[in-house]
């Protein structure tokens, strides 16, 4: 499932080193501690020559087109040895918490940086994406009505087998109305490693179990989604504290056509075709 091959070496071996995970060209944050990385480079080697890719060393870049940004956290768990190690979005950030920088008129000023992650993990284990609140649903029902249940009742199976020790957790996750999603966190390297070690091999037999190639292109891309669950079963299950920072979308959220997208599929009448 992985290929090897050579690393770029400029951007290994640093103090933290946060993944930006992108498909396309996009404005970069400034500060230091993140690493840009074009994912799916095996499928689009032409689309961002200059940056470094998730087809380098040991990698997964071929399966992007089902795991999404996970195939760069899968390059980053592999290949780079920062003593402190996350994940972020092209546009979706970790937002400051610092008054004199969140209300900046330029969004990408309200990135957090390195001094005030290394502040936070001082005092938690990890940080995290503020929860997401479903409020009128459970993460369970959200999720079979916006995209497939059967996603989440394979993954179940696999967890019962492979790591049932998170069943509780996993169930509990279920039936709460809120998750920490977006596969958005900051964390050591030894626990960074540990969580891909639970991870993925998850994932991969959820892919075994359930082919991405039965859906079209938008749902193939399942086992990306689920993973964001896998987090808070794996948060709870050890015991690890955690810091919440705020999500900064560095484009506008369309709320109207987010909520009506929720609306229908909370009837029954249209699952989610699109991102938003």
């Amino acid at each position: 499932m992985s290929g090897v091959s050579e690393i770029k070496p400029q951007n290994l071996h640093k103090q933290i080193s946060v993944v930006v995970a992108t498909h396309k060209a996009y404005r970069m944050p400034s500060d230091p501690m993140y690493v840009p990385i074009h994912v799916g480079t095996e499928l689009h080697p032409d689309v961002l020559p200059e940056m470094l890719g998730d087809n380098t060393g040991d990698n997964i870049s071929d399966r992007n087109a089902f795991y999404s940004e996970l195939t760069g956290l899968y390059w980053l768990w592999k290949n780079e040895q920062s003593e402190y190690k996350g994940l972020t979005h092209y546009r979706r950030h970790f937002a400051t918490s610092s008054i004199s920088r969140i209300f900046k008129k330029d969004r990408f000023d309200r990135i957090v940086g390195q001094s005030e992650v290394m502040e936070l993990l001082g005092d938690h284990d990890i940080i995290v994406a503020r929860k997401r609140n479903y409020y009128i649903e459970s993460v369970y029902s959200h999720y079979a009505h916006t995209f497939h249940a059967e996603q989440f009742d394979v993954c179940r199976e696999v967890l019962s087998d492979m790591r049932p020790a998170y069943l509780p957790a996993w169930d509990h996750l279920m039936e709460s109305k809120s998750a920490h999603i977006f596969n958005m966190f900051i964390m050591s390297g030894s626990k960074f490693d540990e969580y891909c070690e639970y991870m993925f091999p998850v994932l991969f037999e959820l892919e075994r179990r359930l082919d991405p190639s039965k859906y079209d292109p938008f749902n193939a891309r399942y086992i990306g989604r689920v993973s964001e669950r896998l987090l808070d079963p794996w948060l709870e299950t050890n015991g690890y504290s955690y810091s919440e920072l705020p999500v900064l979308n560095t484009e506008p959220v369309n709320w109207v056509n987010k909520g009506s997208s929720f609306l229908l599929a909370k009837l029954g009448l249209k699952k989610y075709g699109k991102s938003f």
